[in-house]
């Protein structure tokens, strides 16, 4: 029996996501399998928060989100910085 190594794609059917998917299926060797998860699925977007995923599409390479994919998504800090919540004067 041969290990692989486990690819999970966390989608939520979107074009940016469909090209993640994309990518990595291309890149993906025969060491690899890969699954493709719907952030739809309430057990699915649950597993996501718990792996600290906070935005689609995300990639999880033996349970550990890639370093492309940790720690992205809105930050309420760098939206008001942009200037979210404050007026124009």
């Amino acid at each position: 029996m041969s290990k692989k190594r486990k690819i999970e794609v966390f989608s939520a059917g979107c074009v940016a996501c469909e090209e993640a998917i994309e990518l990595v299926s291309q890149a993906a060797c025969p060491s690899c399998e890969v699954t493709v998860l719907d952030m739809n699925d309430p057990a699915v977007a649950t597993r996501a928060k718990g792996l600290g995923i906070r935005s689609v599409p995300a990639v999880v390479v033996d349970g550990k989100p890639a370093g492309c994919c940790a720690g992205r998504g809105p930050d309420e800090a760098a939206l008001r910085a942009a200037g979210l919540g404050q007026p124009i004067a």
